[in-house]
């Protein structure tokens, strides 16, 4: 892909993916235990400049989880409802590192004023239990997928450079189902 047609993409799908992410208010969490068992969760999010922030209790398997364990992955989902196709629902995933945020740091003050702005009132107060730990999310790579045949990889610093998946699927639809019918 030329470096023009590289830029055309990264200008459309670019404003077009920080949308997808202001619209959503969870994102799933894929984390795994000490032993490597894995478990699949959600937290509500809010994003900030560095970021994305979310506070979770140490008494949830993934709050236990994210202490033993820094990787993770995460994804932002498109709603059933909204989706054209459930087969073909946008989708943000990406690997992360999860960052435990210190009590009283600058960061701290930071990610839950981000998530009061969102949530309200009761982040403020979920933030001054003890058993509540707030953890920055930083992205490494990801994935976004806008449908079939319409996957495109996401790298560098701020998950900015973009490349479109090509490579397609392989083998043959069933005669029987139209792909337009699965598409909807």
């Amino acid at each position: 892909m030329t470096i023009d047609k590289e830029q055309r993409l990264r200008d459309k799908l670019l404003p077009e993916i920080e949308a997808f992410k202001a619209e959503r208010s969870t994102l799933q969490l894929a984390t795994q235990d000490q032993h490597g068992v894995p478990n699949a969760s959600y937290a509500p999010f809010a994003l900030a400049d560095d970021g994305f922030y979310i506070l979770v209790s140490e008494l949830a398997r993934h709050g236990t989880n994210l202490k033993a364990s820094k990787l993770l992955s995460v994804m932002l989902l498109e709603d059933e409802a909204e989706a054209k196709s459930v087969f073909a629902r946008k989708r943000l995933t990406f690997d992360a590192t999860a960052e435990s945020v210190a009590r009283g740091s600058d960061s701290f003050s930071k990610g839950v004023a981000a998530l009061s702005a969102r949530f309200g009132e009761m982040i403020d107060n979920l933030a001054e239990l003890n058993d509540f730990n707030l953890y920055k999310l930083t992205p490494h790579q990801g994935l976004y997928v806008k449908g079939f045949g319409q996957a495109f990889s996401l790298s560098g610093a701020e998950l900015l450079d973009v490349d479109w998946k090509r490579d397609g699927h392989h083998g043959q639809p069933n005669a029987g189902v139209a792909l337009t019918e699965v598409v909807g």
